[in-house]
């Protein structure tokens, strides 16, 4: 591929169309099935989301009009199985449609969550689970009425609309391997992480020989998650709100990793070997000094934003695969790797960006947990996104002192990191409309810019929305 096609090869475009479409259907079964209307209530008061986004499928039946629409919307059809076809629209965020004579239903809504049965339990709901307890598929039926329905999904790398996949043997070789990731050593002492991304490679060869590569993708990310919700406040807060509804963080949108240059390859190679493939790629600009690399995982669904300290040239070649060398000085991302490690092993995740009702989140987190948002850096009316407050790391001593025997802060700013911290992670509030795919190159840079470590004392804070 020439460099201009990489470059120009994803280009995303509303989708006004195919979104008049999908919410046509969704608010079909809203009004026909109750517990369908209640729960899209709910999701917006208890969670500040929007029961679009939980969309993991839709069912209608054969013969429904709204199936003439779907060539003209961007939907086409991927595959068959069991007698049942499968649409897709990749030209933005739409879940799949399935077509069907046997569905018992005229409709059906399914809504994607992390535990079939922690959504039953909190909502008390008595009904059968298919596919035993970590099975790649996992589905139940909610609520019908009306000739429509409410049901809910788990899925672990299926892509599956019907057959339940793995026996007991397979659950439990999954369960092992997502512990395998829970644990994996992350710890290391500085120059040392080619060491942690070699355990992470055999961790990840082992579960794919077993399990699979794409159930291995969603074991992986479940596990980066949890590591990066035990180091952030808001996402803890966040996520107990999502689970007082039983669904966990199947909003997810992309998964933000920040990558010092030397261990950019060895990212992108464990990312290629679960599956994921390479997306646009993003500069910010000389005055910032970074770039980043979207890659996506089909089967999953897992979307990873990697951002690299990176000049222009670099952009022109393929950077992703050739590697980076070491540079005399450090960008906003090469330094919050040197004081906190990268996020594939020490630091975790900079951020996780998931799907909210923007204006809600805002809100209910600053007048109910006093968790404020910073000034957003994307306020269209296709995508808005904006950062919590940032929460400050403890900076271990011995990141610092290598810092200053390179020559790369200050010993002013040094001491500040060793008394301060400084800024580690934060979650983002993200609202996608008109199916939007994309992100905003130029308020992505801003942000950089309004994050980084050196410009962060207790005196100056970043900017926050009313502050």
């Amino acid at each position: 591929m020439t460099t201009t096609a990489a470059l120009t090869e994803f280009t995303w475009h509303q989708e006004p169309k195919a979104e008049k479409l999908v919410h046509g259907i969704v608010d079909d079964v809203l009004r026909r099935v109750p517990f369908a209307g209640t729960l899209a209530q709910q999701m917006r008061d208890v969670s500040g989301t929007r029961i679009y986004d939980w969309i993991g499928h839709l069912s209608l039946k054969v013969g429904d009009p709204r199936i003439e629409q779907f060539d003209s919307v961007g939907y086409k059809q991927v595959t068959v199985e069991d007698g049942t076809r499968v649409f897709a629209n990749d030209r933005g965020v739409f879940p799949r449609i399935i077509t069907s004579t046997s569905r018992p239903v005229q409709v059906e809504l399914a809504i994607k969550v992390d535990s079939v049965a922690d959504f039953l339990a909190a909502h008390q709901v008595q009904t059968t689970i298919f596919g035993e307890p970590g099975a790649n598929l996992r589905y139940a039926v909610v609520s019908t009425k009306d000739a429509a329905a409410l049901t809910v999904v788990e899925r672990h790398g299926s892509t599956s609309f019907g057959s339940v996949e793995g026996d007991l043997k397979h659950n439990a070789r999954a369960a092992h391997h997502l512990e395998q990731f829970r644990t994996r050593l992350r710890a290391l002492p500085v120059a040392d992480d080619a060491r942690g991304f070699a355990i992470a490679d055999r961790l990840v060869d082992a579960s794919i020989a077993e399990v699979g590569r794409d159930v291995t993708c969603d074991l992986f990310f479940n596990a980066e998650r949890e590591f990066w919700t035990r180091r952030n406040r808001a996402a803890q807060v966040q996520y107990a709100r999502q689970n007082k509804l039983g669904l966990g963080w199947a909003n997810h949108d992309h998964h933000t990793y920040r990558s010092s240059r030397v261990g950019f390859k060895a990212l992108v190679e464990v990312w290629e070997k679960l599956g994921l493939v390479c997306r646009e790629r993003f500069y910010a600009g000389l005055e910032a000094g970074w770039g980043a690399q979207v890659m996506e995982q089909p089967n999953t669904g897992i979307v990873t934003f990697n951002d690299v300290d990176l000049s222009p040239e670099e952009l022109m070649g393929d950077f992703s695969h050739d590697g980076l060398a070491p540079k005399p000085a450090l960008g906003t991302v090469g330094l919050w790797c040197g004081l906190h490690g990268d996020s594939f092993l020490q630091a975790g995740m900079h951020h996780l960006e998931c799907q909210f009702d923007f204006e809600q989140l805002r809100l209910q987190l600053e007048q109910e947990h006093g968790i404020k948002t910073m000034k957003p850096f994307t306020d269209y009316s296709y995508l808005r996104q904006a950062f919590t407050e940032g929460e400050r790391f403890k900076v271990d001593g011995q990141r610092i002192d290598a810092l200053l025997s390179a020559g790369l802060v200050t010993v002013e700013q040094g001491e500040t990191f060793r008394v301060d911290g400084a800024l580690g992670s934060h979650l983002e509030n993200l609202e996608r409309n008109e199916g939007f795919k994309g992100f905003n190159q130029k308020g992505v840079s801003e942000i950089i810019a309004a994050t980084d470590p050196r410009k962060q004392t207790p005196m100056q804070k970043p900017q926050l929305a009313g502050a």
